[in-house]
């Protein structure tokens, strides 16, 4: 069997992500793994936004809240963390740290043009990554038998940061 006792599930905290959420989360389960949950937000672009981080509800607060509302499965050993970087060079700096076995990881499946401008995060953490990656599109139904296996974000996670 193969051997899995950490999953790093990066997430930008949106729709695209739920099903990756779900597919970590029973991994997880099923492994008896510890689940790294991760967003990332990018580095500061102006004096404006280093005062606004320093406020009582930054967006490390506000993302950190958002990541533990995905609600995992209460058997899971979790781990939360909010980190200031590129989110693809933030992705695989945390699974080395973490010593990651797996990451689990949605992808929006941009194509042509639009990947080739924006780039794809999970494109450039599945060719860099020291462990296995595996990218989830689209739905996807799992049967976990907890009540929170139909998770469904609250909504654009921060919309002034650009979260991942």
């Amino acid at each position: 069997m193969l051997s899995i006792h950490t999953i790093l599930h990066p997430t930008d905290l949106s729709e695209e992500s739920a099903a990756a959420f779900r597919l970590a989360n029973a991994l997880a389960r099923d492994y008896t793994a510890r689940l790294v949950l991760l967003t990332a937000y990018p580095p500061l672009l102006n004096w404006a936004e280093a005062v606004d981080r320093t406020r009582s509800d930054g967006v490390e607060e506000v993302l950190l809240a958002k990541l533990q509302a995905l609600n995992p499965d209460p058997s899971v050993p979790v781990e939360y963390l909010v980190e200031e970087g590129k989110p693809a060079d933030m992705i695989l700096v945390v699974a080395e740290e973490t010593h990651a076995d797996l990451i689990v990881m949605g992808t929006h499946g941009r194509g042509g043009l639009s990947r080739a401008l924006m780039g794809s995060v999970a494109e450039a953490v599945n060719r860099a990554a020291a462990c296995p990656v595996v990218t989830v599109r689209g739905q996807l139904r799992i049967d976990t038998g907890q009540a929170h296996d139909d998770y469904t974000p609250g909504g654009d996670p921060c919309p002034s940061h650009g979260t991942f």
